[in-house]
């Protein structure tokens, strides 16, 4: 439970940070250094922040494909536990948008930013950061092995760096998402361990213990 209110007070912190930030040129100053820079890698940030919704819709359904083919209900339950996350965290990702009703860096700085595409919704927290660091920690907590761990969290980092160098997100905003979407991961783990704790599964059928 501490850890949970850790990371709840953590997301209100740099949401009640909002309004400074907005008229501090810090921020500005170190969003404006990584999109201008290595503006030859441009399309592997658009490859890696049009992977997050793919990946993460993809490793629940992969596995739950599988384990129905296979009838291994432990990956079954696995692959129901990540989409949950995944779940989770999208409903309050875009919760927490209109809450914090942040502009996104190109509108509150026009001309400062190198934008690849203009975006319908709000800037914190970083949706995209937030799929992909729930994703990365939902599996590193079923799997926890360095082979996993690793690159589950460079790709979720990756992602972050990305919507930076895109320059569509603060860096607060990527620190935002990417403590949601760990947030969430670890909260319905909890869940999730209480769930099959009384429940079970026969015949890919939710049953009580």
């Amino acid at each position: 439970m501490r850890k949970v209110t850790i990371i709840i007070l953590l997301i209100c912190m740099i949401a009640g940070l909002n309004t400074e930030l907005k008229s501090q040129t810090t921020e500005l100053k170190w969003l404006r250094s990584i999109n201008h820079s290595a503006e030859g890698f441009k399309p592997v940030s658009r490859f890696l922040t049009g992977s997050a919704v793919p990946v993460s819709l993809a490793v629940p359904v992969l596995m739950g494909g599988y384990s129905l083919i296979s009838g291994d209900k432990e990956l079954f339950k696995d692959a129901f536990y990540i989409a949950f996350a995944s779940g989770v965290n999208l409903g309050l990702t875009h919760g927490l948008k209109p809450v914090i009703a942040r502009e996104r860096p190109y509108d509150a700085y026009p001309g400062e930013l190198d934008y690849y595409e203009l975006q319908d919704d709000f800037s914190m927290p970083s949706g995209h950061t937030s799929g992909a660091f729930a994703t990365a920690t939902a599996l590193s907590l079923k799997y926890p092995r360095w082979y996993v761990i690793a690159p589950s969290f460079l790709w979720a980092g990756a992602v972050g760096y990305s919507r930076m160098h895109l320059g569509v997100h603060y860096p607060s905003d990527v620190l935002a998402g990417a403590v949601l979407g760990a947030g969430s991961a670890w909260l319905t783990w909890k869940v999730n361990e209480w769930l099959w704790s009384k429940y079970d599964i026969e015949g890919f059928k939710i049953i009580k213990r």
